[in-house]
């Protein structure tokens, strides 16, 4: 598979998602670079926005398995995981297990399960496999974590701990439409749903070659730099108490990769880095007092810190 295969790969799940999604082309392109990357996507935003359907729509496009699981207090996490269960005809304990094996997983309203569900989600999203009774269990390829949360509503909800937030590759917004494009989805769904007639374009064996081959994008050493000055910017920033990790850092850097491979490009520009360094890195910080950044705070934090540091120039012409 070549870069341009790569970028015509993403065109043709592009447009599929685009037949039922009206514009949010830029969140479309965030959900495509997870999917690639095994990363995870937060989708935070107020109920009706098309959250739910947009996971769907991009499940049904690359044609993988799909699970959906509502979150609720009640939720165990052998509800996710799956079970041991003894199958009496055979006189044995046999696996039985649960949505987590899927290619994209929806955690709807992830934030209303407790803490323990939330941790049971943590060994998945990093390694890609569930440890259950001593035994591990490797999970489909690739695999992602869709989850939704709605930042308005905080009764009954349980906020995510760091450690979670850190795992997923982009937080994303899919914000109200504009009149024009209201008008466009009233339009489209007056007759029928068109996810029920979405048929898929790709396979989850294309997802991973593409996989392989972003890796093979070149990045200079001063890109780097870059990246690495802007996450350790936010770890001296006067309004943040925790910074970007180094996991934060390398998602980064691996979102830039495939952005680059989904332009036909063989090599990552500054612009890639300008344009993932939100989605990606302002989730990951929390203010001082202890008081995860709320609203476009976050956002603005990564946007100052962007404005301060010098773009190296030239960069990608001395990739290795």
């Amino acid at each position: 598979m070549s870069f341009q295969t790569v970028q015509r790969l993403a065109d043709r799940i592009r447009g599929n998602v685009g037949s039922v999604i009206v514009g949010k082309e830029t969140v479309i392109d965030h959900m495509l670079i997870a999917i690639i990357a095994s990363g995870h996507v937060l989708l935070e935003d107020v109920p009706g926005t098309g959250k739910t359907l947009l996971a769907k729509a991009v499940a049904r496009s690359i044609g993988g398995s799909f699970k959906r699981v509502q979150f609720t207090p009640d939720l165990l996490p052998s509800d996710l995981t799956g079970i041991h269960f003894y199958n009496q005809r055979s006189g044995e304990f046999e696996f039985r297990p649960g949505p987590l094996f899927a290619n994209i997983v929806l955690a709807d309203e992830i934030n209303r399960a407790t803490p323990r569900t939330q941790s049971s989600l943590l060994e998945c999203m990093e390694e890609g496999q569930v440890s259950l009774d001593g035994t591990t269990f490797a999970l489909e390829k690739p695999f992602l974590v869709i989850a939704t949360q709605n930042p308005v509503e905080q009764q009954g909800t349980f906020p995510l701990p760091e450690a979670q937030l850190d795992r997923f590759l982009f937080k994303i917004r899919m914000g109200y439409p504009s009149t024009e494009e209201g008008i466009a989805i009233m339009k489209r769904f007056l007759a029928a749903n068109p996810l029920e007639e979405l048929a898929a374009v790709a396979e989850p064996s294309e997802m991973i070659e593409a996989q392989r081959v972003c890796r093979t994008v070149r990045v200079s050493e001063e890109l780097l730099r870059y990246m690495l000055a802007i996450a350790e910017a936010t770890r001296a920033h006067a309004e943040v108490a925790l910074g970007v990790s180094p996991r934060g850092a390398q998602a980064l850097l691996r979102a830039c990769q495939i952005r680059a491979a989904l332009s036909g490009r063989d090599y990552v520009l500054p612009d890639d880095v300008k344009a993932l360094a939100i989605p990606a890195l302002a989730h990951r910080i929390v203010v001082r007092g202890g008081i995860r950044l709320r609203g476009n705070a976050a956002d603005d934090v990564i946007a100052s810190v962007l404005a301060q540091i010098k773009v190296p120039a030239d960069a990608p012409m001395h990739a290795g």
